[in-house]
C-alpha cells in the first residue's frame, strides 16, 4: 500500500491519473477518509493527476498518540507531496480539509495553484469541540455517530437512505477513536482568521446554505470577506456538499480549476481528433473546399471547440447525448459516425443498447429498429479479426 513516513508516522495516499495532468490534492473532512473524494475524483481524471490521501488519525493513516495541530496537519501535506516529487498542486479541502487548505493557503502559498475551502470556517466553538473530543474517547465514535450524520447530511438525504451517507457512517464508525480525538484538538485549538488576509492565491470558497457545522454567518461570510478576490459558490446541501451535490460540487471545481482554452478552434481539433479518430478528421479536412471552409471552422469552433471541452459533462456521457439525439432525430449518417467513433474508443455494445432502448421507448419503435440495425453493423465491424 502507498505510504510516505514522516516522524515514525505513516500516512496512507493514493495518487491516481495521468503524469503529463496537474495535481490537484483532495483533502476530507473530520469523520471521514479519502474516499469521500470518489466521485470527485472520477469526474475530474480526465483533467487532473489526483492525490487523495487520509489524514493522520483516520483511514489507513496512523494514529499518533495525543492532540494534533492544523500546522501539523498542513506539514503532513508538504511531506506527502515531497515525496512523491511534487512541485506546485491546486488543493481543495472539505471542512478540516479546508482548515489544512487556509495553513497552506497562508503558509506556503508558492506551492499552489488554486485554493478550494469547501463548508469550512477559520475558528470554530472550541469548547464545543472539547466536548466532543472527551465524548469520543469516553464512548467511542458509536457516541457521536448520529449527531455527527445529522450535521453531515441533510433530513432528506438520511431518510432515503442514501448510499454514499451509508458509506460516510461506517467510515466514521470505524475511525480510532483517538485520532479523531486528536484532529478534534487541532480544530478546537486552530484560529485563523489572522492569516486569512495573507491568502492572495486563487481561492474559491463554497458553502453549504443548510450546513450548521460551518454556516455562512460567522463561517463562510468570514472567509469571502478576509481573502482577497475570493470566488464564492453556494449550493442547496448541509456540510457534506461534495456528496449532497456531487455533480455540482464537480462542476464548481471544473468552472474554477481549469482554464478555458484561448483558441476555441484549436481546441476544437484536438477534442474532434480525440472523439472521432485522426482518419476521420483528416479525410474531413481533405475535403474541405473554400466554399466550406468557413462552416467547418464554425462547427469545429463552436461545437468541439466550445461545448464538447466544458467539463460538467464527461465526454462518455457527451457521446451517449450525442447518440440518442442523431437517432431521434434520425440523422443516420452521423449516428454511424458516432457509433462507430464510441466502438473505437470507450464505449461498448451494452452502451448503445440501452441508448436505443431509450430511443426506442421515446422517439418510437421505428427509429429504434433503424438504430438498432446500424448499431450491429457496426458493432459486427468493430468485432470483426483484423487481415493481415
Amino acid at each position: 500500500m502507498p505510504f510516505v513516513n514522516i516522524e515514525n508516522t505513516r500516512l496512507f495516499y493514493r495518487l491516481e491519473g495521468g503524469d503529463h495532468r496537474p495535481v490537484l490534492v483532495l483533502s476530507h473532512s473530520l469523520g471521514c477518509d479519502n474516499g469521500q473524494w470518489d466521485i470527485q475524483t472520477r469526474d475530474l481524471l480526465p483533467h487532473f493527476r489526483i492525490l487523495r490521501y487520509d489524514t493522520r488519525g483516520h483511514g489507513a493513516t496512523d494514529v499518533p498518540p495525543g492532540d494534533y495541530t492544523i500546522e501539523l496537519l498542513g506539514r503532513d501535506v508538504i511531506a506527502i507531496v515531497d515525496a512523491l516529487g511534487i512541485g506546485k498542486f491546486a488543493f481543495c479541502g472539505l471542512s478540516m480539509g479546508g482548515m489544512i487548505g487556509q495553513w497552506l493557503g497562508a503558509s506556503v502559498p508558492e506551492r499552489l495553484t488554486h485554493l478550494v475551502l469547501a463548508n469550512t470556517s477559520p475558528r470554530m466553538d472550541s469548547a464545543a469541540m472539547e466536548t466532543r473530543r472527551q465524548t469520543v474517547l469516553d464512548g467511542g465514535m458509536a457516541a457521536v455517530v448520529d449527531a455527527v450524520m445529522g450535521r453531515f447530511f441533510s433530513t432528506e438525504t438520511l431518510v432515503r437512505q442514501d448510499p454514499d451517507a451509508a458509506s460516510v457512517r461506517r467510515t466514521f464508525l470505524n475511525i480510532d477513536p483517538r485520532g479523531y480525538a486528536g484532529c478534534c484538538a487541532a480544530i478546537r485549538d486552530m484560529d485563523q482568521t489572522g492569516l486569512l488576509s495573507q491568502i492572495r492565491i486563487p481561492t474559491l470558497i463554497i458553502v453549504g446554505d443548510h450546513d450548521i457545522s460551518t454556516p455562512w454567518t460567522g463561517h463562510g461570510e468570514v472567509l469571502a470577506r478576509e481573502i482577497q478576490n475570493a470566488r464564492l459558490v453556494h449550493l442547496p446541501t448541509a456540510h457534506l456538499s461534495n456528496l449532497e451535490r456531487p455533480r455540482s460540487f464537480s462542476s464548481a471545481l471544473a468552472d474554477f480549476l481549469i482554464p478555458s482554452s484561448s483558441d476555441a478552434l484549436a481546441a476544437g481539433f484536438q477534442v474532434r481528433r480525440e472523439m472521432l479518430g485522426d482518419d476521420y478528421v483528416d479525410a474531413a479536412i481533405a475535403k474541405t473546399t473554400d466554399f466550406t471552409r468557413e462552416f467547418q471552422e464554425l462547427i469545429t469552433r463552436s461545437a468541439w471547440g466550445t461545448i464538447w471541452t466544458r467539463p460538467g459533462i464527461p465526454r462518455r456521457i457527451r457521446r451517449l447525448l450525442a447518440l440518442t439525439t442523431t437517432a431521434a432525430l434520425g440523422r443516420w449518417e452521423e449516428f454511424r459516425m458516432y457509433v462507430r467513433a464510441g466502438l473505437e474508443h470507450e464505449l461498448e455494445p451494452c452502451d448503445l443498447k440501452e441508448v436505443l432502448l431509450q430511443v426506442a421507448v421515446y422517439a418510437g419503435v421505428p427509429v429504434g429498429n433503424t438504430g438498432f440495425k446500424i448499431a450491429n453493423e457496426e458493432i459486427e465491424k468493430a468485432c470483426a479479426p483484423k487481415s493481415g
